[in-house]
């Protein structure tokens, strides 16, 4: 029977979470194609690179849907037994509420793991991949497209407008070119119409222009004085170097050392190679200092032998000749101003070091604490669905969105602590893991006790029998 039962859970789960898994995906991939539509519109890209580009940027949803499915297919299987009375008669049997949530603990474990893999080593590739492929996107010019009555401006050095495009989006009227090679020449071509193509490498766009007039000067600049040439023709042909508005293509490597491409062994490396070259800056800082001040360098025993003197500087200025004592300002302010020089360049570059190690402490927990959130969420959402016992899409998924927002709100002002070292990184990555798991021992606690935490006739019975308790105390105020 107990194997019948594991199958009837695990039946009741697949369907809902498979459903909301992939709608989830799809809203979040939708927010991200938003986010960045402005990138991608009038470039002319082609469809390999788009879905390069979503692919990749696909890979780091997956930590936020799997929670999220996780939270609302948990509502809703347990949610749709307790509707039919299912979960009743179970618990009836004598199986308690854990027994029965076991097969899906399991299931959601594999979860994890197949979460925290997916973040260690699949996540970061495909980060790599995004911001090259993003980086060469967002560095390219919008595609060709010359519009009538508007200079065209994206070919360096030329400026172009024509007045009329044919149908056939290659006969152009009224053509205007503008281009400069240098400050001394401004060079013109004006020519009635025209046919533009490009070249089979479409690398160059060729314009063969009819009946007009090129305008030239020519001078140096030695002189400024220069001359101006017009020439007529009745054809001629002019290329356009428009190699500039092709996309680029570049290498992997330029980001491969940022934290989000690295893996939990090389954030491990790193943060160490880091906290190395910290500590050897802060020795590097005292030594200079020990050098610069020499009295540090004097043994204390010495010092011991030396008699007090009155910690008064009128008191040493008087042991100074008066020869001597601009020298002796002179040098103090010297050294004044190479420690500073030194607190402030050294200082830096320590300061840079541990925001380096902060950031690689917040990629190394966010790997961990978001793939076992989806653990905290299932002992959110399975429980709950036990107490509201309401199925489908209506109650569990405005339940389900209400969590998940604290979720992610703890989550991220989390991660914005730790930035601004209001907290750790222990402290701000593990925040939401932190709050959100005793509310879901809290609520484990109550479903197994048949709680009526979401009966309203539970708080309309609490809230009667307040009144009548209290009744009787306000009759006599009035009294």
């Amino acid at each position: 029977m107990i194997k019948k039962l594991d199958k009837l859970i695990i039946r009741s789960f697949i369907g809902p979470f498979i459903v909301t898994f992939f709608i989830t995906f799809f809203v979040l991939m939708m927010q991200t194609l938003w986010k960045y539509i402005d990138d991608l519109v009038g470039k002319d890209l082609d469809l390999f690179t788009i879905a390069q580009f979503l692919w990749y940027a696909s890979a780091s949803l997956l930590t936020l849907a799997m929670p999220i499915a996780i939270l609302i297919s948990s509502i809703m299987t347990f949610g749709n037994l307790g509707e039919s009375f299912e979960l009743v008669a179970i618990k009836s049997s004598g199986i308690s509420l854990l027994r029965f949530m076991r097969p899906l603990i399991w299931i959601t474990l594999l979860l994890c793991g197949i979460t925290f893999l997916f973040a260690n080593y699949v996540i970061p590739y495909a980060t790599l991949k995004f911001k090259t492929i993003y980086y060469d996107i967002s560095f390219k010019k919008p595609a060709l497209n010359l519009k009538p009555g508007t200079f065209y401006k994206q070919i360096p050095g030329y400026a172009i407008k024509i007045s009329k495009k044919d149908a056939d989006g290659k006969t152009i009227h009224d053509v205007v070119i503008y281009e400069q090679q240098s400050q001394l020449q401004d060079n013109s071509i004006i020519a009635e119409s025209g046919v533009m193509k490009l070249s089979a490498d479409q690398k160059y766009l060729e314009f063969t222009l009819l009946n007009g007039n090129r305008y030239q000067e020519r001078g140096n600049t030695m002189d400024t004085a220069t001359e101006f040439i017009r020439m007529g023709f009745k054809e001629y042909k002019k290329l356009f170097d428009i190699s500039s508005l092709q996309m680029m293509k570049t290498s992997d490597t330029v980001f491969k050392n940022d934290y989000k491409m690295l893996s939990i062994r090389l954030l491990g490396q790193t943060i160490d190679s880091i906290q190395k070259q910290k500590d050897s800056l802060g020795k590097k800082l005292n030594n200079e200092i020990a050098n610069q001040l020499h009295y540090l360098q004097v043994p204390d025993n010495i010092w011991k032998q030396v008699p007090i003197i009155k910690n008064d500087s009128t008191v040493f200025l008087a042991t100074i000749p008066d020869s001597l004592k601009t020298k002796v300002y002179e040098g103090a302010l010297a050294i004044a101003y190479s420690l500073k020089n030194n607190y402030q360049i050294s200082g830096n570059e320590i300061d840079a070091k541990r925001d380096g190690i902060k950031i690689g402490l917040i990629e190394w927990h966010r790997k961990f604490s978001l793939s076992l959130a989806t653990l905290v969420l299932f002992f959110i959402g399975a429980p709950l669905g036990s107490i509201i016992r309401k199925g489908g899409l209506g109650m569990p998924l405005v339940i389900a969105i209400i969590f998940f927002l604290i979720f992610h709100l703890l989550n991220m002002f989390g991660e914005k602590f730790a930035k601004e070292n209001l907290a750790s990184p222990f402290v701000g990555m593990w925040l939401a893991v932190l709050v959100l798991t005793p509310l879901g021992i809290f609520l484990t606690y109550k479903a197994m006790h048949d709680s009526a935490l979401f009966n309203k006739e539970f708080y309309y019975r609490t809230l009667k029998n307040m009144r009548l308790f209290f009744t009787p105390a306000v009759n006599k105020l009035k009294k």
